[in-house]
């Protein structure tokens, strides 16, 4: 679905890494970790086409990211659901409105009538449906931010520190939620520097552990 073949990207005149492989198939599920600045979220970014590896060769669903025109690009995005740490709501547009907007944008706003209610009744935010993008937690912003990535029913998802600004029982009610789209084919990459999620994750759900750090991408260990 999404693979990186000896992949290297450049930043600022340095390399931020080189040598990186990494393939996503089918209803797999991985964990990302590695220090702050080892380039975990320009790694991500290359496994939705936001940046272009420097060297290498990067494919989105069986295409060479390089070659594809913006059109191109926008459709396997269509494919991918991205959550960001620092989630951006339309602040003047109700939380169902902005949880549908990928959906209004793409003209396809009948399904979001028809899809958002028991989206929203999922990630446990039916109640909140009117509300603004203030009124809500930190806790309610992370699963409305969820909400709106699976609202096109993207075949991957993926998580940059979805967990990094909620407390424990939120992280778990989050991961829950993770855990259930992997479960329904769903495949599903998640950096993260909380090991304590990582060991929850695996008693759930079958998981494969990456470390990024010193520009090289390895398989964790078993002191996860």
């Amino acid at each position: 679905m999404i693979e990186l073949d000896n992949v290297s990207y450049t930043y600022g005149g340095g390399e931020l890494f080189s040598a990186l492989s990494l393939k996503l198939s089918a209803g797999s599920f991985h964990f990302l970790t590695g220090p702050s600045g080892s380039g975990k979220t320009t790694m991500l970014k290359l496994c939705y086409g936001e940046l272009i590896a420097t060297a290498g060769g990067v494919r989105l669903f069986g295409q060479d990211a390089r070659t594809m025109d913006r059109d191109q690009v926008a459709l396997a995005r269509r494919r991918i659901g991205v959550v960001h740490q620092d989630c951006q709501f339309l602040d003047h547009l109700t939380l169902a409105e902005n949880v549908a907007l990928p959906l209004t944008v793409a003209g396809r706003g009948a399904e979001a009538a028809e899809n958002l209610e028991p989206l929203l009744s999922w990630v446990g935010l039916g109640r909140q449906s009117m509300q603004l993008p203030p009124q809500l937690s930190g806790g309610e912003r992370q699963r409305a931010a969820l909400a709106r990535a699976v609202v096109m029913s993207p075949e991957v998802i993926i998580a940059d520190e979805p967990t990094g600004n909620i407390d424990w029982e939120m992280s778990q009610k989050l991961l829950h939620l993770l855990v259930e789209l992997n479960r329904m084919g769903k495949t599903v990459l998640i950096a993260t520097h909380d090991l304590n999620l990582i060991r929850a994750a695996k008693t759930q759900v079958a998981t494969r552990v990456l470390r990024l750090k010193g520009g090289k991408l390895q398989v964790a260990g078993a002191d996860l």
